[in-house]
């Protein structure tokens, strides 16, 4: 996409960028969101990483109104500290909507897994898509890229 074609800013999961983020140390960019970034549409960010989790780390679930760890340990301030971050990068850039990757405990929109590690999923969102939906900021996980795309043009 071309960055004179729009002044639109979007936020997006920096794993979906190709940053090496996620949980497990993994690549897994989309090519079309890392297009975005690298036109300066979009801003990447990830919230474990700005709230001071290490990668690769322990896989988090959303438990109740805390995030724990497989092992137990409750990291809920470093995903609330990184999703206000993010949040703040968001009103910054002026991004207007979010493309966020699934499932996610930060990130996830619409389904998350359940905080039992059984990769059972049940509804709900992650810290920073819940931040961003009450702030008026439309949250879309990757599945939706096509939709968001046409938006954008």
């Amino acid at each position: 996409m071309d960055r004179e074609k729009t002044d639109l800013k979007i936020l997006v999961s920096a794993c979906l960028a190709g940053y090496r983020c996620r949980y497990d140390g993994k690549l897994k960019g989309d090519p079309r969101i890392e297009r975005l970034v690298s036109s300066g549409i979009a801003v990447p960010v990830c919230p474990e990483v700005l709230g001071g989790l290490p990668v690769p780390r322990i896989p988090s679930e959303i438990q109740g109104e805390r995030v724990v760890n497989a092992e137990g340990k409750d990291v809920t301030s470093e995903y609330h500290r990184g999703a206000e971050e993010s949040l703040r990068i968001c009103r910054d850039n002026g991004c207007v909507l979010a493309v966020l990757k699934a499932k996610s405990p930060a990130c996830g929109c619409g389904e998350v897994y359940d905080g039992t590690f059984s990769r059972t999923l049940i509804r709900g969102n992650g810290i920073l898509a819940g931040m961003l939906e009450k702030e008026g900021v439309p949250v879309y996980t990757e599945q939706y890229i096509e939709t968001v795309l046409k938006i954008i043009e």
